[in-house]
């Protein structure tokens, strides 16, 4: 049978970790900082962390000069440059086309057909977030750029030791990363160009936005900027997008009460709390520190847990029990974090938030697909997905 909730084994001896050490655990070349109180110290005392060594594995795919691995000064001008486009009121401009795609995979769908909402939604939150934010002509391929970021994350999925051996061995696994990210980077910068010769009409989006800035990215800080919201767009959505309808077709009455949109928002931040985008996030020591009463040297790897934090009893009462009502009561920010927290938060978390809404709505108005009986298995603590997919059986 289906499990109510889903368990995810190595994420889970964190959670023992935690139980039995306390909020600072060392195992081998990390060190975790676990639980709120952990959480509350590395986002209000920034200026002790660093991400441009702990996230290294991430430039293979991101680039060097990505939001997700810069920090200080860096950080702060291309976080300014590219927020904008995801500000609120920008991102209800990108409503429409999130719901045409939502729409345009269950027009696929014929009653008594099996099939994988993981994937499903895959494609369609790929194309809106391509589309939403580098227009329709990039949109179109969409195929594309999923086939080829494929290789790329399968490659930075892995354990970092090993990315960084295939990488000095010039393995045939890292070539084959290393083709298609070069694809990627010639559609990319072809698109660069496109932008900065088009006319404002046709360009209305954030790549020409950011081409065209004054005080502007170089071509390369473009490129990965680019390539970051895109392959973390739709990397961390699709798999909180499967989770969600898991959730809704898993749980009495929830498919029908979640009609109701104030509830609806309760079963997204309920999902994201069982199963946030990211199990563990990382940072190194900038200088020396304490942290309940223990020295954390200059240079230590260090982890902390959205996933261990979410599923503790003492913050969240009966944690493994997916209860949207709990939402009724707003948590404080380092007790709830599926998009990081600080300085460094997520800055797509709003985008992401938004597609999950509107996706599971178009969903909602069809009729109820019926959840089948299957082994589901999370893997990746880079953002946590069903390792073989949710499989659903089609009606109506």
């Amino acid at each position: 049978m289906t499990p109510d909730v889903v368990r995810f084994r190595q994420a889970d001896f964190l959670l023992a970790l935690h139980r039995r050490f306390g909020p600072v655990v060392r195992m081998g070349p990390y060190t975790y900082l676990l639980g709120p109180e952990a959480n509350r110290f590395v986002f209000a005392n920034s200026e002790l962390f660093g991400v441009q060594e702990a996230f290294q594995s991430l430039v293979p795919v991101d680039g060097p000069t990505s939001l997700i691995v810069s920090d200080g000064d860096d950080h702060k001008r291309r976080r300014r440059l590219v927020q904008p486009a995801l500000v609120h009121r920008q991102i209800a401009n990108y409503v429409p086309v999130m719901r045409s795609n939502a729409e345009a995979v269950l027009s696929d769908w014929r009653p008594g057909a099996v099939v994988d909402v993981y994937q499903e939604f895959r494609r369609a939150i790929r194309r809106s977030t391509i589309h939403a934010l580098f227009g329709n002509r990039l949109a179109q391929e969409a195929d594309f750029f999923g086939a080829h970021l494929q290789l790329l994350i399968n490659l930075i999925d892995r354990n970092p030791a090993v990315v960084t051996w295939l990488r000095r061995t010039n393995a045939p696994a890292w070539r084959t990363a290393m083709r298609a990210r070069n694809a990627v980077d010639a559609r990319v910068y072809r698109a660069i160009e496109e932008a900065r010769h088009g006319s404002a009409a046709d360009d209305d989006h954030v790549l020409a936005a950011l081409v065209r800035e004054e005080d502007g990215l170089s071509d390369l800080e473009v490129r990965d900027q680019v390539v970051t919201l895109i392959a973390a767009g739709y990397e961390t959505t699709s798999a909180a997008m499967a989770w969600s309808v898991f959730n809704l077709l898993r749980h009495n009455e929830v498919w029908e009460r979640a009609a109701n949109d104030d509830y609806l928002a309760n079963v997204v931040n309920e999902t994201l709390r069982l199963y946030p985008p990211a199990v563990v996030s990382a940072r190194t020591a900038l200088q020396d520190f304490e942290f309940a009463g223990k020295q954390i040297k200059r240079g230590t790897f260090l982890l902390y847990s959205p996933y261990v934090t979410h599923r503790l009893a003492d913050v969240w009462p009966d944690p493994l029990r997916f209860d949207p009502d709990r939402w009724e009561h707003k948590p404080a920010p380092h007790e709830f974090l599926p998009f990081g927290g600080g300085p460094h938060r997520c800055i797509g978390a709003g985008l992401a938030v938004t597609e999950l809404t509107v996706m599971l709505k178009v969903l909602l108005q069809h009729p109820k697909p019926v959840l089948l009986d299957q082994r589901i298995t999370p893997t990746s603590v880079a953002a946590m997905r069903p390792k073989r997919g949710i499989k659903v059986r089609v009606t109506g």
